[in-house]
């Protein structure tokens, strides 16, 4: 089964990654993929004022960028389970545009992380330096998080914390844990 995460920026998909992986799940995120592509991060910082300014840009940017994330991500989710160095039955890829970029169709379970745009707001401000300014304009950049949430199978909110968000991605795995355990028995 192919296993997508979604949400908006600053709604916890990295954290829902971190508690993913430490429950046994292994993850790939698509932003680190960016990152690995781009290493810089003054120079990551430069190129988003720049692109989330100026949208013609943007997309010439991410023609650019996607097709090289979407391959590291599709070797990955179409990789075995459980080989040789995994011992994770389940994969799970961290896609922040899964639904912008139309790869939502590839995929048999979303699970879309929310949270109200003034948490995602005050969350860019506080722990990403962002101007209100900034932040807007990658809110803006991307499909509202209640439209993803109602795209998605399932849905993590995650206006509380942390523990409330690592508790809420276990029932997640549990819940997903059945439906793998299905899938593999009409196999």
């Amino acid at each position: 089964m192919k296993i997508a995460l979604t949400g908006g920026i600053a709604c916890g998909k990295s954290l829902a990654a971190r508690c993913l992986n430490e429950l046994g799940v292994e993850t790939i995120d698509a932003d680190d993929i960016v990152h690995e592509l781009i290493p810089d991060a003054a120079e990551r910082r430069r190129i988003a004022a720049e692109v989330f300014a100026d949208r013609a840009k943007l997309r010439a940017l991410e023609e650019r960028l996607h097709p090289l994330v979407k391959a590291r991500i599709d070797e990955f989710v179409g990789g075995k389970c459980g080989g040789a160095n995994s011992s994770s039955e389940i994969r799970i890829a961290i896609i922040p545009l899964l639904f912008e970029k139309h790869w939502d169709a590839e995929y048999d379970i979303i699970c879309c992380v929310r949270s109200s745009r003034e948490s995602q707001v005050a969350r860019m401000i506080e722990t990403r330096g962002y101007t209100r300014e900034e932040a807007e304009s990658r809110l803006a950049a991307q499909l509202p998080v209640e439209e993803k949430a109602a795209k998605s199978h399932y849905v993590i909110d995650n206006d509380g914390t942390a523990a409330e968000l690592k508790g809420r991605v276990a029932e997640f795995v549990e819940w997903l844990g059945g439906r793998v355990q299905s899938e593999l028995c009409k196999q």
